[in-house]
């Protein structure tokens, strides 16, 4: 279901213009799901699926770890590219065939 949702994801981004920079992007502080870069951006996207809501919908499972955990990995990134842009966070939640996408979803 994550592969899938992540594939959903892209072509989401795709379609709305964003680069796909990265899939699986793997650093000592944990894995990206994907980062894109549109306008000047770079963007880290958490991709949270589900099949049901009994623990809540997707976007709620994104928690200070999760954007803890996203924020080293944005800046081990721009250090690796050697290169200071603007980063944001979003969140893609795919749920019941469904997909919303949250730019900027927290900082």
């Amino acid at each position: 279901m994550g592969r899938n949702a992540e594939s959903a994801t892209a072509k989401y981004l795709k379609k709305h213009g964003y680069k796909i920079v990265e899939r699986n992007y793997v650093t000592p502080f944990g894995e990206a799901d994907i980062i894109a870069f549109k306008n000047g951006y770079y963007c880290f996207v958490e991709v949270k699926a589900r099949e049901s809501d009994v623990y809540g919908l997707p976007s709620e499972a994104v928690d200070e770890r999760k954007r803890e955990r996203y924020r080293k990995i944005a800046a081990y990134f721009c250090m690796s590219k050697r290169e200071e842009v603007p980063c944001r966070f979003d969140v893609s939640s795919v749920y019941r065939g469904g997909l919303e996408y949250f730019e900027d979803a927290y900082y």
